[in-house]
């Protein structure tokens, strides 16, 4: 990887006790974009100290800080990955190379879980209906619809996505297979979180993710 050739974006939302791992393991050749949205941690000061570049994005939701950062961003490649500590940034790196050897337009993390805590049977069981329903929808066969997701910058951002919550992976999902970009799916080991989470590790945050990417599906 050459220097810059490679931006990763961090959705924030009060992730300070878990900013120090994830910002160490950022692979050589790729800068880290943390997206603010919102915290009263500390987040946002912690980030800067380890080198990231920190964005504020005022509005609220997964969706919306997603976006900031993929405008923020400069580099040729572009990830998103959650920075709760659950997905080690060092492996971004194995799949930007299926971007680069032309066996894929984007690509999708596939969650292996380390322990049984690392992902809720209640998440995990959501997650494989909306997988279903995304494949029937798309044809494309993806088994997790994941934390985290590499595509070439400039044509990830021709894709216009609008959702601003929680429906914004499916979105993405649904609109590179409309454009007929090539999707691929690469395991990643995921780890227990950092903190207390506010979408899977709760049935109220699984809720409400489901009916963001339901009605993403919808449409």
């Amino acid at each position: 990887m050459t220097a810059a050739s490679l931006d990763i974006v961090f959705p924030c939302l009060n992730e300070v006790a878990a900013l120090p791992w994830v910002l160490e393991r950022i692979p050589d050749g790729a800068r880290a974009i943390v997206v603010d949205n919102g915290s009263r941690d500390g987040s946002a000061e912690a980030a800067r100290g380890y080198g990231a570049l920190v964005i504020d994005c005022r509005q609220r939701g997964y969706g919306a800080a997603c976006h900031a950062g993929a405008q923020a961003a400069t580099a040729e490649l572009l990830a998103f990955c959650d920075c709760d500590a659950t997905v080690d940034p060092r492996g971004i790196p194995a799949m930007a190379e299926l971007i680069r050897g032309g066996r894929a337009d984007l690509v999708v993390g596939r969650r292996r879980p380390t322990t049984l805590r690392s992902w809720p049977l209640h998440a995990r069981l959501a997650n494989r209906e909306l997988a279903r329903r995304v494949r029937r929808r798309t044809g494309v066969a993806l088994g997790d619809i994941g934390p985290v997701r590499v595509a070439r910058r400039e044509p990830y951002l021709a894709l216009g996505l609008a959702d601003r919550g929680s429906g914004y992976p499916v979105e993405t999902v649904v609109r590179a297979a409309d454009a007929g970009w090539q999707i691929a799916q690469a395991d990643v080991a995921y780890l227990p979180r950092e903190g207390r989470s506010k979408v899977t590790g709760t049935l109220r945050g699984t809720w409400g993710a489901v009916r963001d990417m339901s009605a993403v599906l919808s449409r």
